[in-house]
This record gives C-alpha cells, structure tokens and sequence, in this order.
C-alpha cells in the first residue's frame, strides 16, 4: 500500500510537506500542493480513514435515514432515485454514505445512538415519519442535519415545489376541460399539506368548486388504498372526469379499479399522477404527472449538509425549493376537443 512516504520520495519533500499538502494546510505552496496532490494520485494513494479522523475531527460518512411506511425500501423508484443523487454528490466531495436504522447488530437503539455509534458527522432525513419521538431526538441533538420534505425549526430543508406542481397540474385539467376534479391524497404530511393548498389555490382561481366526496385519503405508494378510494369514487351517483392520485406508482390500484369497472383511459375517465418516475413513461397511454426533481433534490441535500459540517459558522439554515415540471402523458382527456366535435 502507498504511504505518505513513497510520495515524499517521489517528490523529494518531506513527509510533513505531503501531510500539509493533503489536508490542504495554507503555508503550503500552490505549486508544491499540486505535485503532492498530482503524484498521490498517480502512486494511488488512499489516506486511513482513522488517521484523517483524528486529524480533522471529522469521519467524512454522512447518515441517511430512510424509513418507508411500505416497507419497499431502495425499490422506491422515487426515494432511491433521490438518495443515489445524494450518494453521487456526497462522494464527488469525499463522503461515504451509512444508513441509519435503530439497531446495531442485534442490540436495539435510537436513531441518535446510531449515529453516534457510527461516527456520522451529519444526517440526511429523507422518508420517515417525522413525528416519531426517535426522529425528533435525532433533529433536536448537536448533529448537523438536513430534511427532505418537512420542515423542523431550525434545520435546512430541502422541498419539492409541492404547491406550484399540483397547481400546474389543475390548470393543465381544467385547460382541458375538466371541472369534476377528483383528489386521492396521501398520508396527513407536510407534503400533502402543501399539494392540497395548491389543489385549492387552483380550483378557487378557476372558478371551481371542489366537492366533498371528491377529496379522499389514500397513501403514498400504496396501490391497495388506491384502489379502494377509486372505486368509492367510481361509485358516485356523478362519478368525476378526472382523478388526480398521490404518485404514480400508486396509480396502478385506481387503474386496476377503473379496467375492472369496464372503463378506459382516457375514454371515459382521466387520470393524473405525481412524481414522475420512469413507470409513468412505459404505461399506455402514458399518464400524466408532475416530474419532480430527484437529482435536484438528492444534490441539494447532501451539498448544503457538507456545507453545514465544513462550514457550521457560516452555512445559512433555510427553506430551499427545488421546482418540477409537467409531464404532459395521454391520460387526460381534451373535454374541449370531443365538445367541439
């Protein structure tokens, strides 16, 4: 293995010039720093992650805590494509990534003392339930910390533009005709919430009325109360011409529930989704959604993290937002169009 040696041999400094050059100390030459930094590289050279921890007080390993009410953890096509851009950008700056549940071998702990069993010098928050006393004894501790989707006093959060997305996609309906808005909304969050104000703030804008019975409680990514509160809607003595559903992946239980009624999208009834993953694509006809932003999303969060731990001084605590787009698929129909005909 290449020691810190070798490259002051290759270089014809001292040990302490290569020690200096590495850790980026500033009475080190620029010129001198750049041939250290170049032959390290090139010898291959791997510094112990003890003896950088020791001399920086830091053990470069991010947590992430993950936790998926459905229990389909990294097959989240969602949720995996966000950590993997936070993996992509928590490495390009030199960080390993642990997950962080609540155990250590088969001994049961909090989240916090898995953290600190590990080291971690900060913690990503990106799925879990935010109100578990666990969660908040992690988020009220000394740890650097960043949330994605919810918001805790105090800490950086990352947010998808939630209310400006399900707005988007009532105009794009309502453009096209549609008034009878239906909405099977997730789980009470911060981020159902927030869609539910852009439902309203729409729907009051264009003059419509949402009904009562139109606005049901489902769950995110969770196609069997889906496809119940489809079928509740289905069985209205009016039923809507439109449904907007929690994400696209729970879609398929409302669209099991609409081919078992004998209808057709976008035929007879329309359908929109949330979120934007690749399973929206390859559906026929291909639904329409709001694309959300994972790399954006996953980058952010590790970026302003290690941004925290380097720079814990100067970091700014805020609210970012991370804007989406419409993914205009075929699973709306132009009421307009079949009016005019």
């Amino acid at each position: 293995m290449v020691s810190i040696k070798d490259i002051a041999n290759r270089c014809g400094v001292s040990v302490a010039t290569v020690s200096k050059s590495l850790n980026g100390y500033p009475d080190i030459g620029e010129e001198t720093r750049e041939r250290v930094c170049r032959a390290a590289d090139e010898l291959g050279y791997l510094a112990n992650a003890s003896a950088r921890a020791l001399k920086t007080n830091r053990s470069y390993n991010i947590g992430v805590l993950f936790v998926d009410a459905q229990s389909s953890g990294l097959a989240h096509e969602y949720f995996s494509a966000v950590l993997d851009s936070l993996r992509v950008e928590a490495e390009s700056k030199g960080y390993d990534i642990t997950f962080i549940n609540r155990a250590v071998g088969q001994r049961p702990t909090t989240y916090l003392q898995h953290c600190l069993y590990r080291g971690v010098d900060g913690v990503v928050i990106a799925s879990v339930d935010f109100h578990d006393p666990m969660v908040v004894e992690l988020v009220e501790s000394s740890l650097p910390v960043v949330t994605i989707d919810h918001v805790f006093n105090n800490r950086i959060a990352i947010m998808s533009d939630n209310v400006h997305g399900m707005e988007e996609l009532v105009r794009y309906a309502a453009g096209r005709g549609h008034r009878r808005l239906a909405f099977i909304h997730g789980e009470r969050t911060v981020v159902t919430e927030s869609r539910l104000i852009g439902f309203h703030r729409a729907c009051e804008a264009l003059g419509i009325t949402p009904r009562k019975e139109y606005l049901i409680e489902g769950a995110f990514h969770d196609t069997a109360s889906c496809y119940e509160a489809t079928k509740k809607l289905l069985a209205l003595p009016e039923r809507p011409s439109c449904i907007f559903f929690p994400d696209d992946f729970s879609f398929i239980g409302g669209l099991n529930a609409i081919t078992e009624a004998g209808l057709r999208i976008p035929e007879d009834i329309s359908a929109v989704g949330y979120d934007g993953i690749h399973l929206s694509e390859v559906m026929s006809p291909r639904l329409t959604t709001w694309r959300q932003s994972t790399t954006g999303l996953g980058r952010l969060a590790a970026a302003k993290l290690i941004e925290l731990i380097e720079h814990p001084q100067t970091t700014l605590i805020d609210r970012q937002i991370v804007s989406g787009r419409l993914w205009e698929g075929g699973s709306v129909k132009d009421l307009n169009a079949s009016a005019s005909e």
